[in-house]
């Protein structure tokens, strides 16, 4: 039977002044420091498995209040990255995809906050 531990105390008991005192870190402060994984807005194309589509030719366009604020191109591995949307994104967008002949494929909402996103279907 393994045996409990002990806390250590923060005062000491017979002049009553504390020692050291430590806030504990919650899970929020220890991620807060860093910055975004992704710099540039990112989004991918997969199924309903997450294994992603062969989207050579393919390019997507951001609209935002009807209007087209960037189109890129999709890698041949089912990712496009908009270069002039940086992370985290303080507006929300639509993106359509469209294949090389031009028709739509998906429209989809990506909201505001958002490093990455995935087109699911």
């Amino acid at each position: 039977m393994a045996a409990s531990r002990v806390r250590p105390k923060y005062y000491l008991p017979k002049s009553g002044k504390v020692i050291r005192t430590t806030v504990p870190k919650t899970l929020n402060d220890q991620f807060s420091s860093f910055g975004p994984t992704f710099n540039r807005l990112t989004v991918s194309w997969v199924d309903q498995n997450g294994v992603p589509f062969l989207t050579n030719g393919f390019f997507a366009q951001l609209i935002r209040n009807n209007q087209v604020v960037s189109t890129a191109s999709f890698d041949p591995f089912g990712v496009v990255r908009f270069n002039n949307i940086t992370t985290l994104t303080n507006v929300s967008f639509t993106i359509r995809t469209f294949n090389s002949n031009g028709v739509l494929f998906r429209q989809r909402f990506i909201p505001s906050g958002v490093q990455t996103f995935a087109i699911i279907g």
